[in-house]
């Protein structure tokens, strides 16, 4: 057993520290090979159990939308219960169920309150959801259909249509390259063996991390995650994704009929052991990531008045994911808005922040922590990262620490070296390409 000694919420007021103790984080594996992540929190009788699998589109293979369909199917009925019944059994005792996948990761999420009646029916449901979804050919059809209007409705949107653009730009071959939701070819001929094998395969003990939050024991929590995964084979853990290519940089214009223009510019970033993160984390936070009164926002919203909405942020995945950054403008103000934007980052990169901005970002970054670890549902979340990416326990405990410790040379030196201005590639959706 591994335990963390409580984490340490490090708030930066004017005024000086404040430092709040939190709870501890346990760590173990069950019988069959799943780790698991637990934090005893007793204030409300309820628990939340989040099953997280290396399962994400990026294990898509030839067939785009695969992990998203899996997944979407994983509610759609279990075991003795078809998708009807299952609703109605979680709905008549206040379970909820939720899932989810995106370029590394899929999951399951279930909240219940921990009366022993209640919470029996919330495990039971789980388990059957997570090893034995049915793949009923009517809930297939049924869900296909959805994920193509959804499709078709999102490509409706310059922003999506040049987000996807990028990443197929930007991850060339790489298995990031398509969107999780697919694309209308591939949703049409995923057939309900190729759901079955890629369940088979990826929901597995050895490749699931589970996360439990809630006012429950230790003991009590061991008893949940085996009974959560214990429909579950073995298996083997996925294996590792390729590293990013190396891609040229390079213009793309797409025309749209919209009045807004959509940019995306960058580049590929960091992975989530990167040894630069916070650097580039809080670096970010200057140039882009504080929206309204960052540079970015600055420059080209506040100055020139060529978009409302410009931000900039790095995506870090399992290995490199993007740095990017983003701005909506006037049609005949798109190339005006790149210019600006690509100015800006090579000025940040040449100079970096100042002192007073470093700082700035710093105490809203460190301020802002506690509320977003301030419900159980956040913390689960958080912890079954922390599993699925192999943090150490201590990851929370430090996180404001490293926070603090950046300073403005770290953050110099780690854009000069990581992030090229003005190159990268910039995809511009909207108006006449």
């Amino acid at each position: 057993m591994a335990v963390k000694h409580g984490w340490v919420l490090l708030v930066l007021l004017l005024a000086g520290g404040l430092v709040q103790a939190g709870p501890s984080v346990e760590s173990w594996h069950t019988s069959r090979g799943a780790k698991v992540m637990f934090v005893h929190a007793p204030e409300l009788p309820m628990v939340d159990v989040r099953v997280v699998v290396d399962g994400g589109s990026a294990r898509d293979g030839g067939l785009p939308g695969l992990s998203r369909f899996t997944n979407a199917m994983l509610s759609e009925g279990a075991g003795e219960w078809d998708a009807g019944a299952m609703a109605l059994r979680l709905e008549e005792r206040g379970i909820q169920l939720g899932s989810g996948s995106l370029r590394d990761m899929a999951w399951i999420s279930v909240r219940s309150l921990t009366d022993a009646d209640v919470l029996a029916v919330a495990l039971e449901s789980a388990q059957a959801v997570l090893a034995s979804p049915r793949f009923d050919k009517d809930a297939v059809e049924r869900v296909r259909q959805q994920m193509q209007i959804g499709l078709r409705h999102s490509l409706q949107s310059p922003g999506t249509v040049a987000a996807r653009r990028f990443y197929r730009t930007l991850y060339a071959d790489h298995p990031y390259a398509h969107d999780p939701d697919g694309d209308d070819a591939s949703l049409a001929k995923i057939t309900v063996d190729d759901l079955q094998r890629f369940h088979r395969r990826y929901y597995v003990a050895e490749n699931a991390i589970v996360a439990i939050v809630g006012a429950v024991d230790r003991k009590t929590a061991e008893s949940i995650a085996e009974q959560v995964t214990g429909g579950l084979a073995a298996g083997q853990h996925a294996p590792p994704l390729p590293p990013v290519p190396t891609v040229s940089g390079g213009e793309l214009h797409e025309a749209f009929p919209s009045s807004q223009t959509h940019i995306y510019v960058g580049q590929s970033g960091m992975s989530r052991h990167d040894p630069d993160y916070f650097a580039l984390y809080v670096g970010n936070h200057v140039l882009g990531g504080g929206s309204l009164v960052s540079t970015l926002g600055e420059e080209v919203r506040n100055k020139r008045g060529l978009s409302y909405s410009v931000y900039s942020y790095f995506s870090p995945m399992r290995v490199d994911g993007p740095f990017l950054m983003v701005a909506q403008t006037k049609n005949d103000q798109a190339e005006q808005a790149l210019k600006v934007m690509r100015d800006t980052l090579e000025r940040f990169v040449e100079d970096g922040p100042s002192e007073g901005e470093l700082e700035a970002a710093k105490q809203n970054l460190i301020g802002g922590f506690p509320l977003r670890v301030s419900s159980n549902a956040q913390i689960v979340e958080y912890i079954a990262m922390m599993g699925f990416y192999d943090y150490p326990l201590d990851w929370l405990d430090t996180l404001t620490g490293k926070l603090a410790a950046v300073d403005v040379a770290q953050v110099r030196d780690a854009f000069r070296r990581r992030i090229s201005a003005p190159a990268g590639i910039a995809v511009i959706v909207g108006g006449n390409g």
